[in-house]
């Protein structure tokens, strides 16, 4: 997925550890897509004083919807896109030569590096589509490898006590993803049954979110609804969760993120000058490749600000 926005806010970003445990609600801003007819999406990550949740740097959720959604080539750098469909049937196109469709319980990881660009489509005539897009930042020794692209149909799960994680990427007690990551994290598909009261294994030295998708869970003693992201901060080796009917949740967490990062557009960078050279390469050069079936079809890259682009550290809390 991209960001189609043509005015893209600049996101400018530097995390910091040793938060410690909290309950922290940040709302999700509904973000309309520009070049997708009719299509928006509830972006909970980045905020202004949580850029990132260990290396996680993204997180899109669309639908469910009916809708055409139709995502011209675009480019990305320092990034891996996690595509994540729950309803819906999605066509992949990259410039590495990947032509797929990724369904529901199945991961398209795709590995920006230092340029990729990439389509997507939704099939069928305005298909119900519910899905999740999240982007990994590439730490600065990763950030300028060859581009790449894994689908994995089969993924792990952990199953304890009516709760049952699909694990993407990293691990969760003893459930590890096949996938290909470059710092340690954790994703995860949380769904619990009606009634369940269960422990999910965390990390210590992560930090981790948890976004409900469907139904309410309680947290920690916490009601979460469904739509706002949920911090916990670190320092949590278990997390008890619990739903009274049937409900659905998505966990991100990793060590928190050492990096200075700027964010703009499709663009993961460490300053004003690879954001400005990534822009110029799209408009101009040959860096992100070609993708078979599109011919000239293109998004363009918006004007950048008229400020330069700095890293901002996370707000105190």
């Amino acid at each position: 997925m991209s960001d189609l926005d043509a005015h893209p806010a600049v996101t400018e970003c530097r995390s910091v550890a040793g938060d410690g445990a909290v309950l922290e609600f940040f709302e999700a801003r509904s973000v309309p897509l520009g070049g997708i007819r009719g299509m928006r999406v509830d972006r909970v990550l980045p905020h202004r004083s949580l850029p990132t949740v260990g290396a996680w740097c993204f997180l899109d959720q669309f639908g469910p919807q009916r809708t055409d959604m139709s995502v011209l080539p675009h480019p990305h750098t320092g990034l891996q896109t996690v595509t994540w469909p729950m309803r819906g049937e999605i066509h992949h196109r990259d410039s590495v030569g990947s032509d797929v469709v990724v369904r529901p319980g199945q991961l398209n990881l795709m590995t920006a590096g230092h340029g990729v660009s990439h389509s997507e489509f939704s099939i069928g005539d305005a298909p119900l589509t519910h899905a999740l897009q999240l982007w990994l930042a590439l730490p600065a020794d990763r950030a300028g490898i060859e581009a790449g692209f894994e689908q994995h149909t089969e993924l792990p799960r952990y199953e304890r006590d009516g709760l049952r994680a699909t694990v993407l990427v990293g691990g969760l007690g003893d459930a590890v993803s096949p996938a290909t990551v470059h710092t340690p994290l954790v994703g995860a598909d949380v769904e619990l049954a009606a009634g369940t009261t269960a422990n999910l294994p965390l990390r210590p030295d992560f930090e981790h979110a948890l976004l409900v998708i469907e139904g309410e869970v309680n947290v920690a003693g916490t009601p979460v609804p469904a739509g706002p992201l949920l911090y916990l901060g670190t320092g949590r080796e278990e997390l008890t969760v619990s739903a009274a009917g049937d409900a659905r949740a998505f966990l991100i967490g990793g060590e928190p993120f050492p990096d200075e990062l700027v964010m703009w557009w499709n663009f993961v960078a460490r300053s004003h000058e690879e954001i400005a050279a990534a822009r110029a390469d799209w408009e101009h050069g040959d860096r992100f490749g070609h993708i078979a079936g599109h011919g000239a079809e293109r998004i363009p890259a918006p004007e950048l600000p008229g400020v330069r682009l700095r890293p901002r550290s996370r707000r105190p809390r």
